[in-house]
């Protein structure tokens, strides 16, 4: 089974979409986590979520795959467990951005903001988690062994 989740080939397309999400995921797992980048922190974030409605544990994860993830993506280490987090946590997020459209809010003219960020997220996310790691993953390195 480890086999399975580890096995990648050298492919450098794995490794530009690994590392675009990492850099672009990192931070949003870093405000949840850190209350880095205008973020609310642990605590804060924590107690949002819940008083949302959102089961803790579910809290957790989303915390695991949000800042744990990107770590796991820039090593390669993990690829297919850490875009599986993300795509699942991405694909919850889709829910509540909905309801504004598909757009992003650019201009500032809508309430919130659009799905399509989300929607490429969780794209890039499958992906890898087809693919894994490819070059210059330790997923690779270690499966090679």
């Amino acid at each position: 089974m480890i086999q399975k989740i580890l096995k990648t080939d050298s492919d450098i397309t794995s490794l530009i979409l690994r590392i675009t999400l990492a850099v672009v995921m990192f931070p949003h797992g870093a405000q949840k986590v850190l209350g880095w980048y205008g973020g609310y922190g642990f605590s804060g974030t924590y107690a949002f979520l819940t008083g949302a409605g959102f089961p803790g544990f579910l809290v957790i994860l989303l915390f695991i795959a949000e800042f744990l993830g990107p770590i796991g993506l820039l090593s390669g280490l993990l690829t297919r467990v850490a875009a599986a987090g993300i795509g699942i946590a991405m694909t919850v997020a889709i829910l509540p951005h909905a309801e504004h459209g598909f757009f992003m809010n650019w201009a500032g003219s809508q309430k919130g903001e659009g799905f399509e960020f989300h929607l490429l997220m969780v794209a890039i996310s499958l992906a890898l988690v087809i693919k894994g790691g490819g070059k210059l993953s330790v997923d690779g390195a270690i499966s090679k062994k």
